[in-house]
């Protein structure tokens, strides 16, 4: 079985093995951990810059989440081995290693926290993962049961993957003073000058006890023995041997004995994680453990009932309630809870790239908008007096630009007018423009408009000779490196990008009263659409580029990387494409790109490097930015189709990013649908046996543009300067929907159905017909009665 529990607060998989690799994920602002229902699992820290404390077993190279994550034997794991004291049978919880079938087994994915329930024969684990708000920890309860009607005397042992911490110094011990077992490292560092900043790390790895353990083993050579991790030699002797680690191994690994009568239960609580020293581990123990509050209350309690009121900050603006109850849970739970991830933790880097920074607080302009004001802020001192802007956001003074951050690439302007535009249709806080901020390169502080000015005009500059933006090696497809990096390729796409952003960005200057230069960047939008036109037109769709060479390609002749996605739904959102054009566009995707899984991001993918492409075109065909379901560029393809009033074809495409109801979907992108991962599998014409996968990764721009197609699009709830406008845009198989709206303090209760005998929707309030179908003069704390009547036939 999948599916969610009753109150939508977990989504459950009753099979280990049926969707092996599905995962859960939880975090704070300075970690975060992504477990799979195996017990494996993929953690890091910030100190300030990420940080692992729990390891491969090899030297691993500085890598964190991966798409398609695979997992192996000693991959990093949290698991519980079980023995039956007198018939010596072993099993572990949640599955691996030992990968005894369970009788009865549930993994439970929530906001909150994530759960396992595995049965053997007669005995029962439970176990649950939670995070405190703000130290970096897991906390773990482990829970036995005796299920049968005799008493049984089993040991439990667990085990916490430490794994390969340090060349330079690793080792382990048991503190019985702590009681926990502390391992400790120093990070590995060359030059004398890094020792300054070394010193400082959180190197030490420990496993917390609240409850004294019967015995330990920290190396973990010794706990495995001859029988390796799937059957370790230390579990089948009497007890552990207390062993310690000196420059091998570590790893955690207690041994409880119960003597359990029928029915018994026993539950202990474990604290996982990085520390400094032992002084700050001794403080973690007295929180978490040893201290209570007046009513009696552990810290261990405490934080978890903590961590649910900051889960629960994150509740998105939009309620709803539709045809499809699977899609009504995601929109109402887990999608804005991955937003808020997003926008709350920077996805866990000092750096972000400026793209994912601006359309990660896009989106919590519709959770936490003080956050996406001062983020806002925050990016456009770090844009230089020319108006361009650099490749990463810095997060704090001691960051530094990084990997993908140190390549040029030419987007980043404009970004800046469509997510402060999201921002100010969703609160109206138009003072923001006249806030003012410096430059990196110039202390002198200007208008926010004036900032945007500039990041439009170096758009409009940093063009050829025909018009079209340069590429140099990169635009939003970041590997896409060597179409212009001798300074002459050109981007279809950012072209078009740039034209849309000149149109939001008059639009803006319009309503703050800057009305001749609200016409300058329209007659550029204008400018460019033309040019779009002139060189970028294939016949049936748009070209995604044009080389150093002068090759156009994303065209009909190309045997591969034939079409893109990303130029036919931003032709639709700049107005380059007429109603001719829209048409083609539209039967070229379906026929070309559209998958059982959602629309790839180009077709066919490339099977070998393509030069004067880049290395997008060396992945692997079918995943990623090669020919994937990309859904970042799904989703705008997707926003694009409702700003074009193509309701259904939207909404089909839409539903297709969401795993399900249809259990073999599910089973086939071998996701639970409590995230949209960034990409699915595509190559489906190609290689149809892998096509739908899902990497997993739940970090993804995708979020953000998602949440607008619910609001902007699907329901037509988008702010005005003066108040919300409401034109929804439902599947034409849709008779009624309804959606509790929460904008600018007020709450509006909107009921939409269609009705026979109308020609136009039409909008009451308090049974008052709002004859534009803005609903102005809101005020905050307030509730409305919204009633809204679609045509049948619309």
């Amino acid at each position: 079985m999948i599916g969610a529990t009753e109150n939508n607060n977990y989504y459950e998989l009753t099979s280990p093995t049926s969707l092996p690799k599905a995962t859960g994920f939880l975090w704070n602002e300075k970690m975060m951990i992504q477990v799979n229902c195996r017990g494996y699992a993929v953690a890091q820290f910030m100190q300030p810059e990420p940080a692992k404390y729990s390891h491969g077993p090899n030297l691993e190279a500085k890598s964190f989440m991966q798409p398609e994550q695979p997992y192996y034997t000693d991959h990093p794991g949290r698991f519980v081995f079980v023995k039956d004291e007198e018939s010596g049978e072993v099993f572990s919880a949640p599955y691996e290693p030992v990968r005894k079938l369970p009788d009865q087994y549930k993994f439970l994915v929530g906001k909150n926290d994530i759960k396992w329930r595995v049965q053997s024969g007669d005995i029962v684990i439970e176990m649950s993962l939670s995070l405190p708000k703000a130290d970096v920890m897991e906390m773990w309860r482990i829970k036995v049961i005796n299920r049968s009607n005799r008493n049984r005397k089993i040991s439990i042992y667990p085990y916490f993957t430490v794994g390969y911490m340090s060349w330079m110094n690793q080792s382990g011990e048991y503190n019985e003073d702590l009681q926990s077992i502390v391992c400790s490292s120093i990070s590995p560092y060359q030059k004398y000058q890094d020792y300054a900043t070394i010193k400082n790390f959180s190197d030490k790895t420990y496993l917390l006890a609240e409850e004294k353990p019967y015995s330990w083993e920290v190396s973990e050579e010794a706990f495995e023995g001859e029988g390796g991790i799937t059957k370790p030699s230390a579990v089948f002797k009497e007890e552990l041997a207390k062993g310690d680690s000196r420059y091998e191994m570590p790893v955690c690994v207690y041994q409880y004995k119960l003597d359990m009568k029928p029915g018994a239960e026993k539950e202990y609580r474990f604290l996982f994680g990085p520390a400094k020293d032992e002084k700050e581990i001794d403080s973690v123990r007295h929180k978490y453990f040893l201290d209570k509050d007046q009513n009696g209350m552990d810290g261990f309690c405490l934080a978890e009932k903590e961590y649910t009121d900051y889960i629960a900050e994150g509740k998105g603006c939009i309620d709803i309630k539709t045809p499809d109850k699977d899609l009504d849970n995601f929109v109402n739970h887990w999608l804005p809870r991955q937003m808020y991830y997003h926008g709350i933790t920077n996805r866990l880097t000092t750096d972000p790239q400026t793209r994912n920074y601006l359309q990660d607080n896009m989106g919590m302009s519709y959770i936490k908008p003080k956050i996406a004001r001062a983020a806002f802020l925050h990016a456009l001192s770090q844009q230089n007096e020319s108006g361009a802007m650099p490749d990463g956001i810095l997060l704090h003074e001691d960051a530094e630009l990084k990997y993908i951050n140190q390549v040029p690439h030419t987007d980043h302007c404009v970004w800046l007018p469509i997510c402060i535009g999201a921002y100010l249709e969703e609160t109206g806080d138009y003072t923001i423009l006249d806030e003012l901020v410096p430059f990196a390169d110039n202390k002198e502080k200007v208008t926010v408009n004036e900032h945007i000015d500039r990041a439009m005009r170096w758009l409009i500059s940093d063009r050829d000779e025909r018009g079209l933006n340069f590429i140099k090696q990169g635009d939003w497809c970041d590997p896409m490196n060597m179409v212009g990096y001798k300074g002459k390729g050109v981007s279809g796409w950012l072209t078009m990008a740039s034209s849309y952003a000149f149109i939001i960005w008059a639009d803006i200057c319009d309503q703050s009263g800057r009305i001749k230069t609200g016409k300058e960047f329209r007659l550029e939008a204008e400018k460019s659409n033309e040019v779009i036109n002139k060189y970028l037109w294939d016949g049936e769709w748009y070209a995604r580029g044009i080389t150093d060479d002068n090759v156009v390609f994303g065209i009909s002749k190309d045997k591969e990387g034939r079409i893109f996605i990303n130029p036919q739904g931003w032709s639709l959102l700049c107005g380059a494409a007429d109603e001719s054009k829209k048409e083609k566009i539209l039967k070229s995707v379906e026929e070309q790109l559209e998958t059982p899984y959602g629309v790839e991001k180009l077709a066919p993918s490339y099977t070998a490097m393509r030069e004067d492409v880049g290395r997008v075109t060396q992945k692997h065909p079918g995943t990623a930015e090669n020919g994937a379901v990309y859904n970042h560029a799904s989703a705008f393809y997707i926003y694009a189709l409702y700003n074009a009033g193509e309701n259904d074809n939207a909404y089909r495409l839409l539903r297709k990013m969401l795993p399900g109801p249809d259990l073999n979907d599910i089973i086939r992108r071998g996701q639970l649908p409590v995230f949209i991962p960034n990409y699915y599998r595509g190559a489906y014409r190609q290689f149809p046996r892998t096509a739908g996968r899902s990497s997993h990764l739940f970090n993804t721009g995708t979020i953000s543009w998602y949440y607008r197609c619910f609001t902007d699009g699907l329901f037509g709830l988008k702010g005005t300067k003066d108040g919300l406008s409401i034109n929804p845009k439902l599947p034409s198989h849709w008779q009624e929907a309804s959606v509790n709206r929460n904008f600018r303090g007020a709450e509006l209760q909107i009921e939409m159905k269609r009705e026979s005998g109308i020609k136009t929707t039409e909008v009451y309030v308090d049974d008052k017909l709002v004859q534009d179908g803005i609903v102005r003069n809101l005020k905050s704390g307030v509730i409305y009665k919204v009633t809204v009547k679609i045509p049948e036939t619309i």
